[in-house]
Parts: structure tokens; C-alpha cells; sequence
């Protein structure tokens, strides 16, 4: 059950739950099926379009680049949370600002380009519904698209440090 009263800042776990050993435990668990999981899902994912050359669309390059950025929080983020949830709660070596930040940095890196690949993917069915096709053809060349991909990653690593909370001390 939710207690913000016993929740503090330097929680390895970022979700808003009593600090006992049961939870913590229950937490880790969910925190590696969700890792698994959502691991295997996007490599799938990323597999299939790159297999299949009818799946390789403007449209599904856009979902591959989502599937990226969700990798980095399946593959990278959530493990080191399942591990943290089972660590005692004074591991001093886990608190240090560096590591905060590098976890801090992968879930926000993750989640932003995550949510510019849905922004781009909604902009593209937009796009294709509302406008000649010479429109979207012109604007979604192999190399526009490609653009488009790099400028989601460019502009996420220029958003996460700017996040507030990743510098303040834990």
C-alpha cells in the first residue's frame, strides 16, 4: 500500500512504497519480469522489420527507433533496479551522485527518445492521411527519415541534463 510518509529521496527504488524487505523483494521481482519481458518483446520487434522487407517502412523505422530507446530501459535500467530492491538499504557504494546520475540519465534518455518515436509516428500517420502522397513521399525520404531518427536521440541527450532532480544530492 502506498505511504508517501516513509518514501525519502534517497530510495533505490523509484516508486512510492513502504521500505520492508517484503516489498522490496516483491518490487525486484517485477521490476526483472518487466525486464525480461519488454527485452525480449522489442528485440523481437527490432528483428522482424529488419527480417521481413515488406516490414521495412517509414512508418516501422520510427517504432524500431521507440524499441531502441525502450531496450535501454528494459535491457540497462530495470535490471540495475531489480538488483538495487534486493541490496541493503544502506549500500553506500550504490548512492553515489555518479551512479544516481547514470541511472537517472538512462531512464530519462530512454523514456524521451521513447516518446519522440511515438511524436514521430503519429506526425507520419498525420501526414500520410492528410496529405498528397507527393507530400509524403517528399518528406519522407531515406535520408529525412534517418534525420528525423537522429535529431529524437540528439534532442533527448540535450533534455537529460537539464531534467530537474538528476543533480540535486540524494
Amino acid at each position: 500500500m502506498p505511504n508517501a510518509s516513509s518514501w525519502s529521496a534517497s530510495s533505490p527504488l523509484l516508486l512510492l512504497w513502504e521500505d520492508s524487505s517484503g516489498t522490496r523483494i516483491f518490487l525486484s521481482l517485477l521490476y526483472a519480469i518487466l525486464a525480461i519481458s519488454g527485452t525480449l518483446s522489442n528485440v523481437m520487434v527490432i528483428y522482424l522489420v529488419f527480417s521481413f522487407k515488406k516490414l521495412q517502412t517509414t512508418s516501422n523505422a520510427f517504432i524500431v527507433n521507440g524499441c531502441a530507446a525502450d531496450l535501454s530501459v528494459c535491457a540497462l535500467w530495470m535490471p540495475q533496479e531489480a538488483v538495487l530492491g534486493l541490496l541493503p538499504p544502506n549500500s553506500s557504494s550504490l548512492r553515489s551522485a555518479e551512479y544516481r546520475l547514470l541511472r537517472g540519465g538512462l531512464l530519462s534518455l530512454g523514456l524521451t527518445v521513447s516518446l519522440a518515436s511515438h511524436l514521430l509516428v503519429a506526425f507520419n500517420r498525420y501526414v500520410l492521411i492528410t496529405k498528397l502522397p507527393s507530400v509524403y513521399q517528399a518528406l519522407y525520404q531515406r535520408r529525412h527519415t534517418g534525420c528525423m531518427i537522429g535529431l529524437s536521440w540528439a534532442l533527448a541527450l540535450l533534455l537529460v541534463p537539464l531534467l530537474p532532480g538528476l543533480w540535486t544530492p540524494g
